[in-house]
C-alpha cells in the first residue's frame, strides 16, 4: 500500500504543514471505518476536561485500530466534531501528537453533542 499526499499547486488554496487536501491510497487490502469515538473511560464516563477527553479518544482509537492489527499510521481520513470552536487548537495539537506530525485529510465541525459532557468526538478511516 502506498499513500501519496495530493496538494495541487494551483486552482485551490494552499495546504499547510498539518493539512493536506487529499491522500491517495494505492492498493489497500483492507479498509476500517471507525464510528465517532468519544473521550470515555472503560466505564463509559467522560473525562472531566477537554485534554482528558482527547487523551481518552486517542487511547480508544489506538485500541480499536489494534483490534484490526493497525496503528495510527494506517489512518487515512479524520473528522473531528467539536462542541465549541475554542477547542480547535487543542484538538489539532492532540491530533498532531497522536499522528506524529503526519498530515491526513481532516475536517473539524462545530456541533451540538448528544450529551453536554461530551466535548469532542473523532471518527476515522484507516487503510491497511
Amino acid at each position: 500500500m502506498e499513500m501519496i499526499a495530493r496538494n495541487p499547486a494551483s486552482g485551490v488554496y494552499p495546504a499547510s504543514p498539518d493539512y493536506i487536501h487529499a491522500l491517495e491510497v494505492s492498493h489497500p487490502s483492507r479498509l476500517l471505518f471507525v464510528s465517532g469515538t468519544m473521550g470515555l473511560d472503560h466505564e463509559g464516563m467522560a473525562a472531566a476536561d477537554l485534554e482528558g477527553q482527547l487523551e481518552l479518544i486517542w487511547s480508544n482509537l489506538r485500541a480499536i485500530l489494534a483490534s484490526a492489527d493497525m496503528t495510527v499510521d494506517n489512518i487515512v481520513r479524520l473528522t473531528s466534531y467539536l462542541s465549541d470552536g475554542a477547542f480547535m487548537e487543542a484538538n489539532q495539537d492532540a491530533r498532531l501528537r497522536a499522528l506524529g506530525g503526519r498530515a491526513v485529510p481532516t475536517t473539524a465541525i462545530i456541533v451540538e453533542t448528544l450529551r453536554d459532557d461530551w466535548l469532542v468526538e473523532i471518527e476515522i478511516i484507516a487503510a491497511g
